[in-house]
């Protein structure tokens, strides 16, 4: 049995209402006030007839209210304005085109990344866009998961086109499409993640290698001389290119007889790659002496150095210097302190708390992991204080 409602009539699968006006109002309101009611759905159509009534009825009430005015208007040109109620179509579970859940996606990312990480994403999902945007998002199945995982695969390298992405590279561009439609599905556009099942690419890490003795020995007499004191501060503290290059000469506070510690904490250049990265570093006396009075004492200790001209110095010295062992990069000044700690005795969750990293006190991290303040300072002096540079070292 259809539903039969009063001033409406279901056209197209749409509810359309239509409500004739009384004739001593028609020369100014026309015949009647017809409008879509943008919905298949009776109970919606029934709660926007009435509004739409009440506009109807407010519409008469001012026409005729205002009709001395209308009599002594020779053209009757009395303009009535009542604002319409505005509905906006349904739209059914999967009908969006991805191009524009694309578009909402990345001005919501927009926001929470910085520039550099969105600027990845902002690829992936434009090579996304590019495959599949004016499809419907409902219309994605697993067969699109494959499609898409060979686009990445054959994509050319940048800016030369020498060689396909990397697998780490595909595989970031594949996570960055599942989350989007990880979101999508959050936001109700999808019932089921359409690429479930769809195995990505599969990423084979490589460690970086450790430097040897003599490899540090050569790249602090040979190296280049922008890179040296960077390369002298990495080797003795631990930190990463990226924490060492934001440093200000005024995160090197004293600590009274302890010495003076670096303080490696967000600031206006970038934040940190995670909250265990916040932490407070001895400065080894080596360091004292040797290179912290040759460094700005205001602002950032490196001006003259970026990350990305630290990995074109570095890989100039491989060059230059024969250093052809594979793996071998900056961050292997991390490494090669890590490997010092370890030699020298010292625990694995101390060394954790030196370099930054998720604290591995304890099997399940429960105990330590939550209620512990960390090693103290006096702890973190004793360990930094045994670790020595190789003896052929001349500072």
């Amino acid at each position: 049995m259809s539903t039969v409602m009063r001033y409406a009539q279901l056209r197209h699968n749409t509810w359309v209402y239509r409500r004739t006006y009384p004739r001593d109002v028609q020369p100014i309101l026309g015949t009647a006030l017809k409008k879509s009611l943008k919905t298949p759905d009776a109970r919606e159509a029934k709660a926007r007839i009435s509004e739409l009534n009440a506009t109807f009825t407010r519409l008469v009430a001012e026409v005729r209210a205002s009709r001395s005015a209308v009599s002594s208007t020779p053209s009757g040109g009395v303009r009535i304005t009542v604002p319409m109620p505005q509905y906006r179509r349904v739209q059914f579970q999967g009908e969006a085109l991805v191009k524009a859940l694309a578009s909402t996606y990345l001005q919501e990312r927009a926001k929470a990344l910085r520039p550099g990480s969105y600027k990845g994403v902002r690829y992936g999902i434009g090579l996304f866009v590019d495959r599949f945007g004016s499809r419907p998002i409902g219309s994605l199945e697993r067969g699109d998961g494959l499609a898409f995982l060979q686009l990445l695969s054959g994509l050319m390298r940048q800016p030369h086109g020498q060689g396909t992405l990397s697998q780490t590279t595909q595989a970031h561009l594949w996570g960055v499409a599942l989350r989007f439609l990880t979101w999508a599905e959050r936001q109700g556009h999808l019932g089921a993640a359409p690429f479930a099942g769809v195995e990505g690419p599969k990423v084979d890490h490589q460690s970086y290698a450790v430097l040897t003795d003599d490899e540090v020995c050569r790249l602090l007499a040979e190296g280049s001389s922008l890179l040296r004191p960077l390369l002298l501060l990495c080797l003795l503290t631990g930190l990463r290119s990226g924490e060492a290059l934001v440093l200000r000469a005024e995160e090197v506070v004293s600590k009274g007889n302890l010495g003076r510690v670096l303080r490696v904490v967000p600031n206006d250049i970038r934040a940190l790659k995670s909250k265990a990265a916040e932490r407070e570093v001895p400065v080894h006396e080596l360091l004292e002496r040797h290179l912290l009075p040759r460094l700005p004492s205001s602002g950032p200790l490196f001006p003259q150095l970026s990350v990305g001209k630290v990995v074109k110095l570095f890989a100039a010295d491989r060059q230059r210097l024969n250093l052809t062992r594979e793996g071998l990069v900056f961050h292997s000044t991390r490494k090669w302190f890590v490997t010092q700690c370890e030699r020298t005795g010292v625990p694995e969750h101390f060394t954790a708390s030196l370099v930054g990293h998720q604290s591995a006190r304890s099997q399940n991290r429960l105990t330590y992991g939550l209620y512990s303040a960390g090693i103290s300072l006096t702890q973190k002096r004793e360990i930094i204080d045994q670790i020595r540079l190789p003896a052929g070292v001349v500072l």
